[in-house]
């Protein structure tokens, strides 16, 4: 009998271990995966050309992107500003509810530690 429960506890454990092991070689997989990503110039030549208008006048898109970009800017350092850390100060007693009360009031009882 005690052999069967070797065996079983044996089996179990190679499994686990044989799941963790598949897991770790599917992740360590996944990351050797090269992803491919624009380059840093090919990123930077798109927002060049975005940017720099095409002849004397700027387009009203630029403009618009423009506008909408303070924007956003000026809302994200008022948010920034406004988000300080509040500081609560621990209260004077602690609080304990009804429950809580209840019970260590009846534990109390029962050992015997009560005042009369």
């Amino acid at each position: 009998m005690m052999t069967q429960t070797l065996w079983i506890t044996l089996l179990g454990m190679g499994l686990t271990f044989a799941a963790i092991v598949l897991f770790w070689g599917m992740m360590s997989l996944i990351t050797a995966i090269p992803v491919k990503e624009k380059s840093e110039e090919t990123k930077e030549t798109d927002v060049e050309r975005e940017l720099v208008p095409v002849g004397d006048s700027i387009p009203p898109h630029a403009e618009a992107k423009a506008k909408a970009a303070a924007v956003a800017v000026a809302l994200a350092l008022a948010e920034q500003q406004q988000q300080q850390v509040a500081y609560f100060p621990m209260p004077e007693t602690a609080f304990v509810s009804a429950w809580q009360l209840g019970m260590r009031t009846r534990q109390m009882y029962q050992k015997g530690n009560s005042k009369r």
